[in-house]
């Protein structure tokens, strides 16, 4: 498990967006994963049959849990299940590699089957924290596939203060969890044309040269989550 980090949300416009990124780019290096100007994040969340998460960030619990399934770029040469642990604005990440067969097997609408391939899973991977949590919330609170959340993402990174700055554009939310790995797979918006949202991450504290490259720009805190706001589309067929 990754320890805690800082994570500070702002919805921006574009302006604001070009204006910090060439405020930072000067110092911050790209995310070496990043090839081009982005590079896509698509994620199957799992929600309880009560929208569990989804109510509690409504509600603004102070700590609470999301579970997703991440993939990169619409390739499914790595797939990642993860929970992320949140603690006010302070954050943790646990996460484990699946292979493909088992992700088609948890995204499937078939309970049981999802049920038996979490427990095949947790047997073969003896003291894996992450499926063990997963078969807990599978078995004991039916959680099953409940959105897909999808931006194109852009990243920096300060390696001194493992400092991390990311720019997430065109979010889009769908439910078609069996085109997850299609590149033409299109949604519904989730957050309003020329508005983006961006993120800072870090550890103990913000060095001042970001801090200095951040000053004066118009930031407005973010309080919901990307999951929330995909999920808020569907609210009258789901709540």
């Amino acid at each position: 498990m990754n320890g805690y980090r800082k994570e500070l949300k702002f919805i921006v416009g574009d302006d604001i967006l070009l204006d910090t990124e060439n405020r930072i780019g000067t110092f911050m290096r790209r995310d070496e994963h990043q090839n081009g100007k982005f590079y896509r994040v698509r994620s199957v969340y799992f929600d309880s049959m009560a929208y569990t998460c989804y109510r509690e960030n409504l509600a603004g619990i102070s700590t609470r849990e999301k579970y997703r399934i991440r993939t990169y770029n619409c390739n499914d040469s790595v797939i990642t299940a993860e929970v992320k642990i949140r603690h006010a604005d302070t954050i943790s990440k646990m996460s484990t590699p699946i292979d493909k067969e088992y992700f088609e097997m948890l995204i499937q609408p078939d309970p049981v089957i999802r049920r038996q391939a979490v427990v095949c899973a947790v047997k073969e991977n003896q003291g894996n924290r992450v499926l063990e949590k997963y078969l807990n919330k599978i078995l004991n609170e039916s959680y099953s596939p409940a959105v897909i959340v999808d931006y194109e993402r852009s990243a920096f990174v300060y390696d001194t203060c493992n400092v991390r700055i990311t720019f997430d554009r065109n979010t889009f939310a769908s439910r078609e969890f069996d085109r997850i790995f299609d590149n033409t797979l299109t949604g519904r918006p989730a957050i309003e044309d020329g508005r983006h949202i961006l993120e800072i991450k870090y550890d103990e504290f913000l060095p001042d040269e970001i801090k200095d490259a951040l000053g004066g720009l118009r930031l407005n805190r973010d309080s919901s989550s990307k999951y929330a706001k995909c999920m808020k589309i569907f609210e009258n067929c789901t709540l």
